[in-house]
């Protein structure tokens, strides 16, 4: 597959890429290196969807691994079958070797492993690998590297159709420098104002082209301009042009905004704060004043 033919692939399912974002070309060069992915970026900007896409591209099943705080290895990667290993001894009427209990006829594989195992060329997600800590970044080194694992009581156990593996973290820490080695790294942004609407009018077909401008304008006011708790994410973003034209709308109004504003902000702090440090009629304001193509990060406009 070229890269043409991998950006065509992602316009037929509806994937919306910028050429400036260099996702389809990051994304691409990984799959074809064979190596992991790693995605950065803030919350709800579509870093696992990378994932899911790349499964719908290539035909390939999707195996997922949500990481939280206290993720081991027995969880991400393996359990032996107790009950049943108990109930062959149980059984045996002849003396039992280690081997005949720890084969993969008791061996629970868990999504790391399902990976390596399958028998066709697979997806696998490790989803917020910032939540764990440093040692499980040091047990992925393996994987990551070899496409393998080491099983102590079977041995290496080598990858039958090597995985396109990617990885997602919000920058809740740092991550260690052997993970990124293993890596292509990809940072994501939140989409610019242009990229929204073409979303948006993607996902949400009956959606005038006046309201989805204008719904993504505001949520990039309230994105930039506002120090929230919680960013709203593309999918709130399209939540909430849902919501409008369930109630008729073709454009904003200073009303509809107050009365929807809960389906972007998700706490009570961020509403106050939009109220004490903007309101709907800036809101309107400002985003009436935004490019289509207006893009910033880090507060700088590019």
């Amino acid at each position: 597959m070229t890269l043409d033919q991998f950006e065509e692939a992602l316009e037929d399912i509806g994937y919306i890429t910028e050429q400036d974002d260099r996702i389809a070309l990051t994304a691409f060069l990984a799959t074809e290196l064979g190596k992991p992915l790693l995605v950065s970026g803030p919350a709800g900007v579509g870093k696992t969807e990378i994932a899911k896409v790349l499964s719908q591209v290539f035909n390939a099943p999707l195996i997922r691994l949500q990481c939280y705080e206290g993720l081991d290895e027995t969880k991400a990667l393996y359990e032996w079958n107790y009950q049943r290993q108990l109930l062959k001894i149980q059984l045996s009427q002849e003396k039992l070797q280690e081997e005949d209990l720890f084969s993969k006829d008791y061996l629970l594989p868990r999504p790391l492993l399902q990976a390596l195992l399958s028998q066709e060329r697979a997806v696998l997600l490790i989803d917020e690998i910032d939540k764990t800590d440093s040692e499980f970044e040091a047990f992925l080194f393996e994987l990551l590297g070899e496409f393998q694992v080491t099983i102590p009581e079977m041995g290496t156990i080598r990858a039958k159709e090597r995985p396109m593996v990617v990885l997602t973290s919000n920058g809740e820490r740092e991550l260690s420098d052997g993970l990124k080695r293993r890596c292509v790294f990809l940072n994501v942004e939140p989409p610019s104002v242009n990229k929204e609407v073409r979303i948006l009018r993607k996902k949400v077909p009956d959606l005038p082209e006046r309201l989805a401008l204008e719904v993504a304008r505001a949520v990039h006011i309230l994105r930039e301009k506002l120090s929230l708790n919680k960013v709203p994410s593309v999918s709130e973003t399209m939540d909430w042009a849902k919501a409008l034209l369930v109630m008729g709308k073709t454009g904003l109004d200073p009303a509809w905004v107050e009365a929807t504003l809960t389906l972007l902000l998700k706490s009570q702090e961020d509403v106050e704060l939009f109220y004490r440090e903007m309101g709907a009629d800036r809101l309107l304001f400002e985003s009436s004043n935004v490019t289509k193509g207006e893009r910033h990060v880090h507060g700088h406009q590019v």
